[in-house]
């Protein structure tokens, strides 16, 4: 039924696909309402292995995220290595742990504590190429060649890695299999699917449908935005639209009206109904946000991703304000996070309560989202989030000047303020529907709804 379905898919006026027409693939509660939480075993602790993450699994748990993500943990080639060490997504063997890392006993140990305390564990999966020196070139046919039959990256530029030819259907069982087995011999609970776009959408789906046999409702995450693969494989791709609109609006003066925008064209009506993207404001690929972005303005972008649709992401570093160098080449070198950055003690607690509230308030992890007009549209953005129970209201100041905006909603009564810049409490000036709002200043309310406002919508 589906595959007739999406052959008989209508086309846009520019001759694509109208994803938005069919579902996106049903996930499970837990993926939907969780925080993930991007760790990189060489840079995260002073000893760079599962060990020094281990060791703060407690503090982890403490600052409420859900899942942890671990960074690739296989060994890395050396041939034609980039950096002083090379990337970690040049993986010479899928079956192995980096040494450099500690042990798969060690690993054990470190999901084993993350499962202990009711957190989930997914790993990062390239399975897009490998290094030059990986095991599989024991069987060029695995790779991508060039007409003299010579192995060849991926792209020109992907000097380091050298790209799967998933039209040779020993690369897939290959694949398939030690994916497997690493759900089998590690109860993982998911992967993140490096540069998913760039592996066939057939090979994702038919991965699922063999995972769904025997582990059903593992978390699958791509990198990449391409719409069908969260049809029947994926459950949530990257939000790579709405990140550069982000850094746009901070970093060159974009309206903020151009972040509604982004959800609407690039989202709502570019994808499957129901998809579930990844907001993230900082990862291992960019600069960290807090560089970027400057100290408040970091926080104001979280402010936002905690509280969109979609499934938020902390990388490592991110609830201490770190500005340690990230992305390429400092992917490719040993740079700890500095874990005690001097006048940045409240971004800790700013975090956990971004992440309580929300776990606090079903509104933000589900429902509709609904923006909502104002009178700075060039600087303010401001969006209600609604389940039966109860609405949220977020407003974020993008600009480092006070604004004063007038925010349309209906019958604005009833709401309380529930966090404002990193701090709790409510007052009478910080009522809705006029406000004034700090240099990058943010604030989230809520309110319960009675059955005839759950009936009638308040905006």
């Amino acid at each position: 039924m589906i595959l007739a379905l999406l052959a008989a898919l209508p086309l846009r006026a520019d001759g694509a696909k109208d994803w938005s027409t069919v579902p996106a693939r049903e996930t499970p509660a837990w993926v939907r309402n969780a925080v993930v939480y991007e760790i990189f075993p060489r840079q995260f602790s002073p000893t760079g292995d599962f060990a020094g993450i281990t060791a703060r699994l407690d503090e982890l748990k403490a600052l409420g995220v859900d899942v942890l993500w671990l960074m690739p943990v296989h060994p890395i080639g050396h041939l034609k290595a980039k950096g002083g060490i090379g990337s970690p997504y040049a993986v010479r063997d899928y079956y192995g742990v980096n040494p450099d890392y500690g042990t798969k006993e060690d690993l054990h140990r470190l999901i084993g504590g993350a499962h202990a305390r009711g957190m989930r564990v997914i790993i990062d999966i390239v399975a897009n190429h490998t290094a030059w020196d990986s095991v599989m070139m024991s069987n060029p046919r695995y790779y991508k060649q060039d007409d003299a039959g010579h192995v060849i990256p991926p792209h020109p530029g992907w000097s380091d890695v050298a790209g799967l030819n998933y039209g040779n259907p020993e690369t897939r069982r290959y694949m398939i299999a030690m994916l497997e087995y690493w759900v089998r011999e590690f109860r993982l609970d998911g992967f993140r699917c490096d540069v998913a776009g760039e592996v066939p959408t057939d090979f994702w789906e038919e991965l699922r449908r063999d995972l769904d046999k025997t582990s059903p409702g593992l978390f699958l995450l791509a990198e990449g935005n391409k719409p069908e693969l969260l049809v029947r494989a994926f459950d949530a791709d990257y939000a790579w639209p709405m990140l550069s609109a982000l850094n746009k609006v901070l970093m060159e003066g974009a309206p903020a009206s151009d972040l509604r925008r982004t959800w609407e064209e690039s989202e709502q009506a570019a994808y499957p109904r129901g998809s579930l993207h990844l907001r993230c404001s900082d990862n291992h690929d960019e600069a960290r946000a807090i560089s970027r972005f400057g100290w408040n303005g970091a926080l104001a972008a979280s402010a936002m991703m905690f509280t969109l649709d979609g499934i938020p992401l902390l990388y490592n570093g991110m609830e201490v304000g770190d500005t340690t160098e990230s992305g390429d080449p400092a992917l490719f070198e040993r740079l700890p996070v500095f874990w005690q950055p001097r006048l940045r003690e409240s971004f800790r607690e700013t975090y956990r309560l971004l992440i309580a509230a929300r776990h606090d308030h079903p509104a933000f992890r589900g429902g509709t989202l609904v923006w909502l007009e104002n009178s700075s549209p060039q600087n303010v953005v401001s969006f209600l989030r609604r389940v039966d129970s109860e609405e949220c209201v977020t407003l974020v100041n993008f600009s480092n000047r006070p604004q004063a905006a007038e925010v349309q909603i209906k019958d604005a009564g009833g709401f309380t303020l529930v966090l404002k810049s990193g701090a709790r409490g409510s007052a009478a000036k910080d009522s809705l529907p006029a406000v004034s709002l700090g240099a990058f200043e943010w604030r989230i309310y809520s309110r319960a709804l009675g059955a005839q406002a759950k009936a009638a919508g308040s905006n």
